[in-house]
């Protein structure tokens, strides 16, 4: 297979042995029809010289690719809408290799939608078309904002007609192929602790710490505790001022890395709404948009009671106490980051977060989310642009003075990004549900891919207009 000299193969979780996930084999699907490609994130670990028949291979029927062992489906357990689940595991997705970026971090080939597994709890082990196209969308999007996500990779489609109760149904089916940093858990933890093995947990905290926390000090568990709470603080904090509700944060759907992913039934903001949910079946708004940061930490709280079985508590619990200040600050400067403008000291950096939602309060379902870090981008230098555009009736009153002073305050950090073709547009890229429903609906119907190539390809140009780093 024709990688890259940039191939850095390197499986490093296959180390930990066969305590810690089965050996699997992938489904053998009666088609595989290449849907995406994604060659930018490709290129990054030496796979992009890859040909279509050699692309389905490797990632429609999982010939290992080379210095890979074969395919893993990962154990874990978990708390899912805070119940303890001991049943859960890689159900319908499995670890198909790992390899060095071109940054050099060690980042995993994960599968949704790639068979049964011995943890699929009686589900097919299939992902539908649908699911696979909105995980391409949501990633996406979510990396042209600067959030922390994993990076689909590979769509294709499988040719099974499968059953769902939230979906039309006979509905297609797809295998979806993401990069990620890692698919270590919460709750790859939690099983550990739940058997009480604090050997499995000592293996784990090593495993880590070396691989995505080497400044914290061999055998320091309170400081690796603390780098996850920090990465955990800033990736939400960033979902806060993406106006991103991920939908499902279980134990399990968190990582020691701080990214995001494994996208369900996500959500955007359409408007400033605290208690938003992503889910239908949430029906307490347990995972609401603004409860997403006291979830995080409820989580992080079961990641520090594993731990118990090898460090004191003390030292723990002041780990696990970071959270709330790190938290502020790194909401403090995605905010900032959002706005493009620079920090100007934590009372008036805190002075513009809080004017900015109170302008998004009182604008209500007028004024949507994205659209005013859009019009407002750089401060000062999109005052015409802003007042010029159409929103510029809802720029006024004095909760709008109150913002505006406190953003032009703040100096504009490289206001040359205003010169990219976007900022000429009146409005920017979205992702609210009902354009995910109008992108499904012409290739349920006719096949036709074109407004979803075309919805990726502006996001691509968004990525570089915004200029942000996840």
């Amino acid at each position: 297979m024709p990688v890259t000299p940039a191939y850095t193969p390197e499986p490093r979780f296959f180390d930990l042995g066969d305590e810690y996930a089965d050996a699997v084999r992938p489904a053998d699907f009666p088609t595989t029809i290449l849907r995406y490609r994604n060659d930018r994130a490709a290129a990054s670990v030496g796979l992009e010289g890859l040909d279509e028949a050699e692309w389905i291979a490797a990632f429609g029927r999982f010939q290992p690719l080379p210095g890979q062992p074969g395919p893993i489906a990962m154990r874990y357990h978990g708390h899912q809408f805070r119940h303890y689940n001991p049943g859960l595991g890689d159900g319908r997705g499995f670890l198909a290799g790992q390899v060095r970026d071109d940054r050099g971090r060690l980042l995993d080939l994960g599968t949704k939608g790639s068979g049964t597994t011995p943890w699929s709890r009686g589900g097919d082990g299939r992902l539908t078309l649908k699911g696979g196209m909105r995980e391409v969308l949501a990633a996406t999007m979510l990396e042209s904002l600067g959030v922390p996500t994993s990076r689909a990779l590979s769509l294709i489609e499988t040719g099974e007609a499968l059953e769902r109760g939230d979906e039309p149904s006979p509905t297609r089916s797809a295998v979806l192929v993401r990069l990620q940093h890692s698919h270590v858990r919460f709750g790859t933890f939690q099983r550990a602790a739940y058997h009480q093995r604090a050997d499995m947990i000592e293996a784990l905290v090593e495993h880590v710490r070396a691989l995505y926390h080497p400044d914290v000090a061999a055998g320091d568990t309170p400081g690796l505790l603390a780098a996850i709470v920090e990465a955990s603080a800033r990736l939400t904090a960033r979902w806060i001022a993406a106006g991103f509700v991920h939908g499902v944060l279980n134990t399990d759907n968190l990582n020691v890395t701080g990214e995001s992913f494994d996208y369900g039934p996500w959500r955007f903001l359409p408007a400033y709404e605290p208690g938003f949910t992503a889910a239908y079946f949430d029906q307490t708004g347990l995972y609401a948009f603004a409860r997403q940061p006291e979830a995080v930490f409820w989580n992080l709280t079961q990641l520090a009671g594993c731990l118990k079985l090898v460090a004191d508590v003390e030292p723990l619990t002041e780990a696990l106490n970071g959270f709330g200040p790190a938290y502020i600050r790194h909401l403090r400067a995605a905010f900032l980051m959002r706005l493009g403008v620079q920090s100007l000291g934590e009372a008036a950096d805190q002075r513009l977060v809080d004017t900015t939602l109170a302008l998004l309060r009182e604008g209500g379902a007028a004024l949507r989310w994205e659209p005013l870090f859009f019009d407002w981008f750089a401060g000062f230098s999109s005052s015409a642009r802003a007042l010029g555009g159409p929103r510029a009736t809802l720029y006024q009153g004095e909760t709008f003075d109150a913002f505006r002073f406190a953003l032009f305050e703040h100096e504009p950090d490289l206001p040359e990004r205003l010169e990219h073709p976007m900022f000429a547009q009146s409005e920017p890229e979205e992702m609210l549900i009902d354009e995910v429903e109008a992108l499904w609906a012409p290739v349920a119907t006719d096949d036709d891919w074109s407004p979803f190539q075309a919805k990726l390809a502006r996001l691509e140009q968004a990525r570089e207009a915004w200029g942000f780093e996840g």
